[in-house]
């Protein structure tokens, strides 16, 4: 099992910057790969980024490449999600999720068993 908590979500201008944390805990967290998806009101949750569990590899959604980068710290069992010029429509519910057994479906959502519960980012433009 593993239990996921986020944090660093919060309200920023457009062009801004946070960083939202992802904690996790549970003996098989530094085995498993990590990822951010969103939610916006009205809107299917889209997959953000994904980090194999050792870090090496980090796949992005077009929308935020380039703006966006995922990190991991396994002595911490934590992944970062450093977001920095963002936008109106990055504004969402923001979900860690983990998973053993990803494969190449590293962008759906039902590839992933464990998720937090959230932390809203609000860019306001």
């Amino acid at each position: 099992q593993v239990q996921l908590v986020e944090s660093g979500g919060g309200l920023v201008q457009d062009g801004g910057s946070l960083r939202l944390s992802c904690v996790g805990s549970g003996h098989t967290f530094p085995g498993v790969a990590m990822a951010w998806f969103r939610q916006a009101p009205g809107k299917e949750r889209e997959f953000v980024a994904t980090i194999d569990w050792m870090g090496n590899t980090v796949y992005y959604a077009d929308s935020v490449k380039g703006r966006f980068t995922l990190s991991r710290n396994n002595d911490k069992s934590a992944a970062y999600l450093q977001m920095n010029g963002l936008k109106a429509e990055d504004t969402a519910r923001y979900y860690c999720a983990a998973g053993s057994d990803i494969g190449t479906l590293w962008y759906s959502q039902y590839k992933y068993d464990y998720w937090g519960r959230g932390t809203q980012v609000t860019v306001s433009s």
